[in-house]
């Protein structure tokens, strides 16, 4: 048979059967069905179709939560569209290192894009600004500042319409991503932060989504160092901590923004701006503000009080002591009367944590929260986070650490105890409580508001002036609560009516307000603005109640500039402030009875001591100091005056007088029953020494800059004469006389060791720089660390000299605002180390001559010093 008929054949045969087979499955009791063909899935329905998936839809981004991934949809009109990308600590295993309800890095700026079937995260760049007129600018700016690219992810589905992408965004919130860190990398600089993530401890956590934001919850685990030079301070602790992603989507009519003034204390955000107006490219400074726009304009033409579009809302903590909690309120509205003043009613607002709104979350960017810590950190922070195009903060938080209240409470005994009898016990009277916590949430709240540290404002007040019960029931103790006045320790015993608290808000407090939120409504943009902004701080200029000082964290020239002083003349309000502490140690053991242990006295007396350590060195500051101001030309003003001659003069000469009569420090009635320890007055000579050993290089500045120098050769006379006194004028010594001349011998000995001047030479580059002593003393470190292991520190500087730890922080900590004072350098009119070595051949010579008619420990006294001097003169030759 022929191979075509054999097929046919075959044909004719089977296709009946098939088709009889077709047939019977489309009968069923004689009726026919239509079968249908399998349906095609889509790869959007193959992703969360019939699988256990957690979704939450939203009109923003929809999530979905499917076998331990989590897949982004985002709808095509958000691509493109700015965003903030937040972590916040939730919860954690170890508060040592990390705050729950802080943001430890600043949000992200960034947008999703679209290029064909990939989806990528871009960071932002909004730091480079152009006229809007210069069209041609913009475009040469966006090719060559265009947004980086952090991470691109694979078009996983579209949805049924193609109106979203969907994308697997699951690394980003449970692998340990240096974008998305929530834990510190290294502590003021010093301490460095190392840690290695545990992937089999972490998880996905609760997931949320609304119209404009989304969180997403993660559990990560890691083993966590600590490492501090070559010792490991905790090895490899582990670390569990839930973490809050929160993403946040920006407004497409961005605020108008304020160009910042660098006499105003506010925060800011950096830009640079290129423009054909000016030659160069211009940096500049946009303040950080709230978006406060009057909900009814007419109204607010006419001067009536308007309340804003938008209000500042602050939540509170349900976990706070409920002591607190109205005090906390108190303080945050006190505010409003400033915002009053340009016109805005009810502008801030205090709400407690919700208790049946699903959509809040204090973790979330979109709400600004008042959070309790329950740590031994003694500190209050108030930081805020921008929309990086305009500087609008977005989300601003106070954390309050529960041990502030100990500091508060500390503070409050040994600065008003002499003239508060309420205060003298050893828990603080609820309203003092009360009375404490509204100026500290105030204080932060300021800085949530855009307000940096004001530290010059509490010296426009005359020292006598806080004395008067009228001035200062009117004024308080400083015209800025962002200065640190803490507590009036000027009022005496017997002063009537005194206030002795900071006033609820001065009146630098109101200018801070004006100038950054009142609204000018007529203005085209924000350079049109300048002009006005500008003519308000001219206005001020000269007004010392209205200067801003810049803080000095790293470097220390201006002493009208500090934390925890008073007044306009530290040797004056020191006098008053020494007075109360003497006061006050003598009465002490009878004012606090209920102290079994004496634990509490113990503290209070090294707060104490402490105390009467910030008298001294707001004095020694005047000894080579600056006066720094921010002036404008036309203005009233000097960016730099030197601290007059005779005031350093005078300085010097009451240091070496509270040097040698520090003695009154030491109560043994009092502290014999404390812990075993060497007496506070050596150990606060010590201290002032380190010091003194290093103002050559301060007062080589300051006699550089001045007209009517103090010089080095001045200040080594005169330090000698004060050394040496008792030596010269035939007196007994004190063991304070006895400590200044071994310091002055050990100084100028130094000068012959090498003939570069090596140990002078650090000496010299030290001047400025904070001692560990001042960092603690002044609260320089606010992650409250040093203090913590202020012994390991103190170690540290013992061996690399004093400032050692300071200059580190520097290396890595850049400041905020207009950033911190930095130092100096004067190697190149450093002329010390002839005079230390004038000085030494003084001392030799006033010894040879005082040391055969000396008896005693006197006579050994002198030998030793003489000694040294001969080794050291005879070496350098």
């Amino acid at each position: 048979m022929k191979k075509w008929m054999l097929v046919l054949l075959v044909g004719l045969l089977v296709l009946p059967c098939t088709r009889e087979t077709y047939a019977s499955g489309r009968k069923k009791k004689g009726k026919t069905t239509e079968v249908k063909a399998p349906e095609k899935k889509s790869a959007y329905d193959k992703l969360f179709k019939k699988k256990s998936c957690e979704t939450v839809k939203s009109n923003f981004i929809t999530l979905h939560k499917v076998d331990g991934k989590l897949y982004f949809e985002i709808p095509t009109k958000y691509l493109g569209r700015e965003m903030l990308l937040a972590s916040t600590l939730t919860s954690t295993s170890s508060n040592d290192f990390c705050d729950v309800g802080y943001k430890q890095n600043d949000p992200l700026h960034i947008k999703f894009t679209k290029i064909d079937s990939t989806i990528y995260l871009n960071e932002v760049n909004a730091y480079v600004t152009s006229n809007p007129n210069e069209p041609s600018l913009r475009k040469a700016i966006d090719k060559n500042f265009m947004d980086a690219i952090l991470y691109s992810y694979k078009i996983a589905a579209y949805n049924g319409d193609s109106t979203a992408v969907v994308i697997d965004v699951t690394p980003m919130f449970t692998t340990d991503m240096k974008e998305f860190a929530f834990l510190p990398t290294s502590i003021m600089g010093l301490i460095q932060v190392v840690t290695s993530f545990n992937k089999d401890g972490s998880a996905l956590g609760e997931i949320k989504a609304f119209d404009d934001n989304l969180t997403v919850k993660s559990m990560l685990s890691y083993k966590m160092s600590l490492k501090f030079m070559a010792f490991s301070i905790l090895d490899n602790m582990p670390l569990t901590a839930t973490v809050t992603r929160s993403l946040l989507l920006l407004p497409e009519e961005k605020m108008r923004p304020r160009i910042s003034d660098s006499r105003v204390g506010i925060f800011v955000t950096s830009k640079q701006h290129v423009s054909t107006e000016k030659d160069g490219i211009q940096n500049y400074t946009l303040a950080n503000r709230w978006r406060l726009e009057p909900k009814d304009v007419a109204a607010y033409r006419r001067g009536e009080l308007v309340e804003p579009v938008k209000p500042i809302v602050f939540y509170i903590d349900d976990a706070f002591p409920e002591l607190w909690k109205q005090p906390i309120k108190e303080g945050t509205l006190r505010w409003n009367a400033a915002f009053e003043k340009i016109g805005f009613k009810n502008a801030v607002q205090v709400r407690d944590f919700p208790a049946d709104d699903p959509e809040f979350d204090p973790d979330n960017l979109k709400y600004s929260c008042i959070r309790y810590l329950p740590s031994s950190t003694a500190n209050a922070m108030g930081p805020s986070w921008v929309d990086p195009t305009t500087g609008e903060i977005i989300n601003a938080s106070v954390l309050v650490y529960n041990d502030v209240i100990r500091l508060i409470n500390n503070w409050r005994f040994v600065q008003t105890a002499q003239i508060d009898p309420s205060v003298r016990a050893k828990k603080m009277p609820d309203d003092i409580v009360k009375e404490s916590i509204a100026y500290v949430v105030a204080h932060e709240v300021g800085h949530c508001l855009g307000f940096m540290h004001n530290m010059a404002a509490s010296a426009s007040y005359a020292v006598d002036s806080l004395r008067s019960a009228s001035f200062t029931n009117t004024y308080g103790t400083t015209p800025c609560i962002m200065d640190y006045a803490r507590f009036n320790y000027v009022a005496q015993p017997g002063d009537k009516g005194v206030r002795l608290t900071p006033p609820d808000l001065g009146i630098y407090d109101y200018f801070l307000v004006k100038w950054s939120y009142q609204p000018l409504l007529d203005a085209g943009n924000e350079w049109d603005e300048q002009a006005t902004l500008e003519g308000w701080v001219d206005e001020k200029a000269g007004d010392p109640r209205y200067r801003y000082g810049r803080q000095q964290i790293y470097s220390r020239y201006d002493p009208s500039a500090i934390e925890e002083d008073l007044g306009d003349d530290p040797m004056k309000a020191g006098e008053y402030g020494i007075k109360n502490l003497k006061y006050i140690l003598a009465n002490m053991n009878d004012w606090v009875t209920d102290d079994t242990d004496f634990t509490h006295r113990e503290q209070l007396y090294k707060q104490i001591a402490n105390q009467y350590y910030r008298y001294l060195m707001n004095v020694m500051y005047n000894v080579g100091g600056i006066y720094l101001t921010e002036v404008k030309d036309g203005t009233r003003g000097q960016r730099h005056v030197s601290v007059p001659k005779n005031v350093q003069k005078a300085s010097l000469a009451w240091i070496l007088k509270e040097f040698k009569s520090a003695d009154w420090l030491n109560n043994k009635e009092l502290t014999k029953n404390f812990s075993m320890a060497v007496d506070m007055t050596p150990v606060l000579q010590k201290r002032l020494l380190d010091q003194l050993e290093r103002l050559t290089g301060n007062i080589l500045l300051s006699a550089h800059l001045s007209s009517n120098p103090y010089t080095v050769q001045e200040y080594l006379t005169d330090l000698y004469n004060g050394a040496f006194d008792s030596t010269i004028k035939g007196r007994k010594l004190t063991e304070g006389d006895k400590m200044l001349q071994r310091f002055i011998v050990d100084v100028s000995s130094s000068a012959f060791k090498d003939a570069g001047g090596g140990a002078l030479r650090m000496l010299t580059d030290a001047a400025y720089v904070p001692s560990v002593e001042e960092i603690a003393a002044y609260g320089l470190d606010e992650s409250g660390f040093i203090h913590k292991y202020i012994d390991q520190f103190r170690q540290l500087e013992e061996e690399h000299g004093v400032g050692y730890v300071a200059r580190q922080m520097a290396l890595n900590e850049f400041g905020y605002g207009y950033g911190f004072q930095r130092r100096v350098t004067v190697g190149e009119i450093d002329n010390s180390q002839t005079y230390i070595q004038d000085m030494a051949l003084k001392a030799q010579r006033l010894l040879s001559s005082k040391v055969a008619g000396a008896t005693g420990d006197t006579k050994v006294h002198y030998q030793s010093m003489l000694m040294k001097l001969n080794k050291a003169l005879k070496d350098s030759k």
